[in-house]
Order: structure tokens, then sequence, then C-alpha cells
């Protein structure tokens, strides 16, 4: 494995600070200079899931209650995420920085690298740039998307300097100043030294950043026990490293349960509603699931989990009928000492994902029935045809057997096929969010 040292600056990476609040500061500019808070959901029973930097001042952070917030701040502006909102605000972004760098990688959707020219590759310059990128974003989205960049060498580097001064900072890291502008920097802020890997550093005597500097590339693999570790050492160090792409290895939805819906019963059509959504997206990327997994949260601090593997398969019905099992299986055998079983959670996840032409889904197909496996394959085209439907929500259709129809008036009325069972239930954003480590295509929010 070869790596070529770069001397030069390289990229620009961009962290928008408190991203999810600054779009509702921006599509509301009431609320500018407000402390705000946004929710995973419409209620007083949850928890802040981002925090504006002028509600930070009162100790409100990402994880407070909304009722310790209303406590800490009686001003505070408390609204419920709008994940497709978001995913829109981050596409008007990403062009607007393509105007004057071209795109390198988008990390998540509010972090992304840029490539910057030769002409840029010392500080000056790139700082010239970077400054003209954040002029832009204030005149052509608007002053409330605040962003910290950083530039240098490598990704990693670059993301670093980004963290280093935050919100609305501009931080250069030359090949000369490694490593004396990172020796005070906890491990535990350097992306790619989560819990698991900060253990082992400090199991093999790694506790500081110049001990991490100092460390060789096979002690960095072996302690990561990955040839990622060496990758990480290398870009630490100012070595261009291609970063391999991400392989989709689950696809799956979780919500916290709020007053209503904690009891078994309604958490189970909660749980059914977030696999059938899981289940489009599946058959949306064209991919096979064959294990399904079910954790439940149980309150105060109870926790269930199971998974059951099936052969390769886009059938709802089918994956249905294993959450029925698993969730008949966590009846048997959790047994609180207190009664009624309150739930706090439920996550499902469809794993073990394969393409048509496979040949994990064609030897799926030797090790089932010809009826079942017509069966299913009769109703994951039925499934896709109600995709279908979902997504152009202006087509006519007939009513489907075992479906129900749902209109909602106003300007985004659509119609909706769902299970008869579904029909009314009240949850927000039930599809696609968006994740650390991703954007979610906005074809997702249309199932």
């Amino acid at each position: 494995m070869t790596y070529a040292a770069a001397d030069r600056l390289r990229y620009l990476f961009i962290d928008f600070n408190a991203f999810f609040a600054g779009v509702e500061q921006h599509d509301d500019p009431s609320i500018m200079g407000r402390p705000v808070i946004v929710t995973p959901l419409q209620s007083e029973h949850t928890m802040a899931i981002a925090a504006s930097y002028e509600a930070r001042p009162y100790g409100i952070k990402r994880g407070t209650s909304v009722s310790e917030a209303r406590e800490l701040c009686a001003d505070v502006v408390i609204r419920p995420a709008r994940h497709d909102r978001y995913v829109q605000m981050h596409k008007v972004l990403m062009a607007e920085i393509e105007r004057h760098l071209p795109c390198d990688k988008v990390y998540s959707v509010d972090e992304a690298a840029f490539c910057l020219s030769p002409s840029e590759g010392k500080a000056p310059a790139a700082m010239a740039t970077a400054r003209r990128v954040m002029d832009g974003i204030r005149t052509n989205v608007g002053p409330a998307l605040r962003a910290s960049i950083g530039l240098a060498q490598t990704r990693l580097l670059a993301k670093l300097a980004a963290e280093s001064k935050k919100p609305d900072g501009f931080t250069a890291l030359e090949p000369a100043d490694l490593p004396g502008k990172l020796v005070d920097m906890d491990l535990r802020d350097i992306p790619g030294v989560g819990a698991g890997v900060a253990a082992r550093l400090a199991k093999s005597g790694v506790e500081n950043f110049m001990q991490l500097w100092t460390m060789s590339p096979k002690q960095a693999r072996a302690i990561w026990a990955s040839v990622q570790g060496e990758r990480f050492w290398y870009a630490l160090h100012g070595f261009e490293v291609d970063e391999p792409e991400t392989k989709k290895s689950m696809i799956g939805h979780s919500r916290v349960l709020t007053r209503g819906y904690e009891a078994p019963d309604t958490a189970r059509i909660v749980a059914r509603a977030l696999l059938l959504k899981a289940a489009s997206r599946l058959r949306h990327y064209g991919l096979y699931a064959r294990s399904l997994s079910l954790t439940i949260r149980v309150r105060p601090e109870g926790l269930w989990e199971g998974a059951i593997s099936f052969p390769p398969s886009q059938d709802s019905y089918g994956f249905l009928d294993a959450l029925h099992e698993l969730w008949d299986r966590f009846l048997a055998e959790y047994a609180p000492e207190e009664l009624p079983l309150r739930l706090g959670g439920v996550t499902t996840y469809l794993y073990g994902l394969v393409k048509e032409g496979d040949g994990a889904v064609r030897q799926g197909d030797l090790f089932a029935a010809p009826a079942l496996r017509e069966l299913s394959e009769k109703r994951a085209r039925l499934w896709a045809a109600i995709d279908a439907i979902n997504a152009d929500p202006t087509r006519k259709f007939a009513r489907l057997a075992g479906a129900d129809r749902e209109r909602t008036h106003g300007p985004t009325s659509k119609r909706h096929i769902m299970l008869a069972r579904q029909h009314g239930l009240d949850l927000n954003y039930l599809g696609a969010k968006i994740a650390f480590s991703r954007v979610p295509e906005e074809v997702e929010f249309l199932y």
C-alpha cells in the first residue's frame, strides 16, 4: 500500500453549525437570533436533537428535554424536525459552494469536502476562497446557515481544522503546522476515534495526541484491527488517502414512543409502519433482504433484541410475518417485575442485503418451495406497484385488496396506500431520517 505525501492545501472542508436549527431560522426569519431547539417529533415528552447557538448559553444542548429547555429559557422556540426540508437545503448549499469549488465528497447533510486547485494551495489564497464561499452562502442562500471551514492537505485534517473554531470559523492547517497546532486536541474529538478505538488506544498506552502522532502505521493498523487504522495514520500525517466507497449494509427505521404508543399493542403498530417504510426503500434500491432485526426499549431501563433470517425477499407481507414472530417472542421472553409494560422505543432493520442476480438470491430460491417462492414474488410485485403509486400521488388507481387509501388536503395533498391497520397512525416523519453518515435521497421521503 503506497500513499503520496501532500505538499499543499488540497481540501476545503465545510461543517454547517447547528444545521437543523439554522434551517428553521432560515425558513422563519422571526426566530433569527432566538434560542431554537429541534425535536424528533411534535411532543412535550421528547428531547432536542439540535440546538441553535443562541440556546447554548442557557445550558440547552442536544439531548436536553423539552421540559428542561423551557425551564432554562422561557423564550426557547421548539420546532419538530423536517428531514426532507433539511435535505432540500443541503442541495441548495452544495450547489452554491460548487459555484466556487468542485465537490470531492459529501459526508452528511451538514458536512462535505471540496477540492482546492494548485493555485489555492497556500493559506492566503485558500482563505480567500473560503471567504468567497461563505459570502456566497450569506448572499445567495441566507445568513442563518452558519458554517465553519477547514483547509488542509487531507480530508481528515481539513475536518479537524473546521472543528477547531466554531461557529463561523476559518482555519488553515499547512504542512508546517503539523503536529504543533493539534497537540491539545482530545482524542475523542478526532473522527475515526470512536469509543471502541479510544479504549484500545488507552489499553496500548496512547492517551494524548502526541502519543497518537508518534505511533507507527503498523501499530495503528493493529489497534484498529483493520487497514482503516493505517489509512487513518497516513491521513493524519498529511498523506493523500483514497477513501473506500461505503456499501449499504442495512435499511431500517427507529422511533421513540410517546404517550399513546407505549403499550405493546400500539407499539407493534408503530413497528409495522417502520418496517413497511424500510421495505419500500429496499425495493427502491433494487435490494433483497435476508434478515430482520427488532430492538425494543422498555421503560425505564429494559432492552430486548431479536433477529430472524429468511430466503432473500422484497415481500412486505413476509417481513411483517417475521416481525410478528419476533414480537411474540419478545412478549414470551420479557418478564418485567411490574406490569403493564411501557415501551420507550422500537427499531427495525432489514439486513443481509443482496442485489438481483446475486448468487445469494439464486441460492435462496433453491431452498424455497416453488409455491412459496411464487407467492413471495407475486406479493413483492404488488408492493412494488403500491410503492409506485405512493411515490407518484397524481396517478389514478383502484382500491387494492387488503389496503386502504387516505387523502390529505392542502398544498401537499396526495393519495397514499397503506394497510388498513396503519390508517390514522399519527407519527410525523415516520419514514426516512437524516443519519450522520449519509444524506437520504428525496425519493425516500415519499415512502
